[in-house]
């Protein structure tokens, strides 16, 4: 939910694979809901929101927005578990436990092929880029919280440097050493900064 004078939308936004820099004005309100890898909704493909390909939702002038034919609650810190539950309840959002054992390496149950169809189909994305988005935050929440880029680069798996580099960069969307010296606010997923 993005509120600003005279401006407000509710939007569905996807997994993010590439860093970027978001403006925030200072008399805007933002709340997002982030879902745990593995929700997914059944009637939107995840690869139509992946990369900031969002989908604005109508807001309607009684102050709820239409969403999967149904009208909701606009969201806000206090109604946002509800919303999800309802949201659950109704069929519009669902969980996939495949994704979540895919993550936990517990896979015996499924052929390779089917695992790397299943977690594409609901993350939007490979699991091999799911494991190097999660390296890369690991990588510049150690530089944020004072590691140098030696040490994330061991600390977080990197072959060196360079390589730290061009994976922070590119899934960040700063390099390690500004992240280590100008330690910014990072968003809640990590891929955008606010100011």
């Amino acid at each position: 939910m993005t509120r600003l004078p005279e401006f407000l939308a509710v939007n569905l936004r996807g997994p993010v694979t590439r860093g970027a820099l978001v403006e925030c004005p200072p008399n805007g309100e933002w709340l997002a809901i982030r879902f745990r890898l593995g929700t997914y909704l059944p009637k939107i493909p995840t690869t139509v929101l992946i990369d900031r390909h969002d989908v604005q939702l109508p807001v309607l002038p009684n102050g709820r927005f239409l969403f999967s034919d149904l009208s909701w609650e606009i969201p806000s810190y206090d109604n946002a578990e509800h919303l999800v539950a309802r949201l659950a309840r109704a069929g519009v959002i669902a969980r996939s436990q495949a994704t979540d054992a895919a993550v936990d390496g517990d896979v015996d149950w499924m052929s390779q092929r089917s695992v790397q169809r299943h977690f594409r189909r609901v993350t939007g994305m490979t699991f091999s880029s799911y494991q190097q988005i999660q390296r890369a935050r690991r990588a510049a929440d150690l530089l944020v919280n004072g590691s140098s880029v030696l040490e994330a680069t061991s600390d977080a798996g990197y072959f060196d440097q360079a390589h730290l580099t061009r994976s922070v960069r590119q899934l960040i969307g700063m390099t390690p050493a500004r992240l280590a010296r100008e330690r910014p606010q990072l968003s809640f997923s990590y891929k955008t900064t606010t100011s």
